[in-house]
């Protein structure tokens, strides 16, 4: 019989899994806009960083959240995923404060705006390259060889590429004119890149960890789990036909970010699959790695508070500065 023990740790790895998409998903697009910055002329350049202005900051709270649950729901894991990490991770943070101060000197410092432009597509590339790298090395349990540093470079490379794509799709929905029509073709160019590095990784990936292999091609879970690549792969599909299509820059805008969001899910989804019921795939479980159950209620109930509060926020941002972006107001 299932109690409180058994279900609490699920439920905060639940939390944390879907926090980190979140995260993933939204600040994903922003870091794209970032590395595209150096296709832009300098009044596309202040449009892009317009698009993102109001969302940004409230985008990265979602990672707050999701790295503070793996720290007080399930601290054995934080200690050893942050022990094996702390390089990327602090790669990560020093691309992220790079990006937050360009945002803000790139609109005061005019004379150095240039500076500020490439320091924020650094940092967005730095940010991006960092969290390819640390999922490349978590999916594998932290193993340690080259077969497994191999794979963490080939995320580290998709990643971005994926995030590339999020970002010109933001554009495309949050745009119009030559900018919207240049980031149609953007999301065309970083289509492919992103295609080819999800097949290199689904492919390597059951090669370089045997849990991944056995748990997607044994049978009859092989069949049960073919629909997950087969609507990833249709959304991908989907996504090359709408970019093609001249309702994209009108009333389609919406359509290539939701196809993109989709491949995410769906990732995501088969990511879930592929590690439970472990924090840290073939070292630690959820049950593992948790906790008290005491400590656990406790801080369900700041849960209880917080997230409801985060979602409220963001549902909010995103209503109150929807539509097409506006021209950047510095007072």
């Amino acid at each position: 019989m299932l109690d409180w023990t058994h279900l609490l740790p699920v439920a905060f790895m639940a939390l944390m899994g879907a926090a980190m998409l979140a995260y993933v998903v939204l600040d994903g697009y922003d870091l794209g806009v970032g590395m595209l910055m150096h296709h832009a002329d300098a009044a596309q350049k202040d449009m892009m960083i317009a698009s993102i202005g109001p969302f940004w900051d409230a985008n990265e709270t979602w990672l707050v959240l999701g790295v503070g649950v793996l720290l007080i729901a399930f601290p054995k894991a934080h200690g050893m995923v942050l022990g094996a990490l702390y390089l990327p991770v602090a790669l990560m943070l020093v691309g992220l404060v790079l990006r937050g101060v360009a945002f803000e000197f790139r609109a005061k410092d005019v004379q150095r705006q240039r500076l500020w432009n490439r320091t924020f597509l650094a940092g967005s590339f730095l940010a991006a390259a960092s969290q390819g790298w640390m999922l490349g090395r978590y999916v594998t349990g932290l193993a340690e060889g080259w077969p497994y540093t191999l794979f963490a470079a080939a995320i580290a490379l998709t990643l971005p590429a994926a995030y590339v794509l999020l970002g010109a799709c933001w554009l495309v929905l949050k745009t119009d004119g030559a900018l919207q029509r240049a980031a149609q073709g953007w999301a065309l160019r970083a289509w492919w890149p992103m295609v080819l590095g999800m097949g290199l990784v689904s492919v390597a990936t059951p090669l370089v960890s045997a849990t991944v292999r056995a748990r997607w091609f044994a049978m009859p879970e092989f069949i049960a789990l073919l629909p997950i690549p087969l609507a990833t792969l249709a959304a991908l599909l989907g996504l090359r036909w709408l970019l093609r299509q001249p309702q994209v820059l009108g009333r389609w805008c919406a359509l290539p970010m939701a196809a993109v969001v989709a491949v995410f899910v769906l990732g995501a989804v088969g990511l879930a699959y592929s590690l439970y019921p472990y924090v840290v795939m073939d070292r630690l479980t959820v049950w593992q790695a948790a906790s008290s159950t005491e400590a656990l209620a406790v801080i369900a109930v700041g849960c209880a508070f917080a997230v409801p509060a985060i979602v409220a926020y963001s549902v909010f941002a995103y209503r109150v500065f929807g539509g097409k972006a506006q021209p950047l107001n510095y007072a």
